[in-house]
């Protein structure tokens, strides 16, 4: 599943990061955790359900400037499949406001 650039991804229900006083960031999921760190971490941040796919992408560019912006864009975009696929991720349409998760 890729993501669309007008979707607003969130963590899913039951999914949170532990708190930000921690040694190392966890993607805490049902049955399983996540450590985050580098641009995992830079992108499941953003991932709050305000900020569009397109507008992570574009933040991450600026942050990540020396590489490639369309690599950085084509890593993104596979990082957010792949938690989409783990279930630790909703993407809420852009136009309808209603979660798409119906993959």
């Amino acid at each position: 599943m890729t993501p669309e650039l007008s979707s607003r991804p969130r963590l899913a229900p039951g999914c949170r990061l532990n708190d930000k006083t921690q040694p190392s960031r966890i993607l805490l999921m049902p049955e399983k955790a996540l450590r985050l760190n580098g641009p995992s971490l830079e992108i499941v941040e953003r991932c709050d359900g305000t900020r569009t796919v397109r507008e992570i992408i574009s933040e991450l560019q600026t942050i990540y400037s020396k590489a490639e912006p369309q690599k950085v864009e084509e890593d993104i975009l596979g990082y957010l499949a792949r938690l989409h696929d783990s279930k630790a991720l909703e993407f809420i349409s852009g136009q309808t406001g209603r979660s798409a998760n119906a993959e």
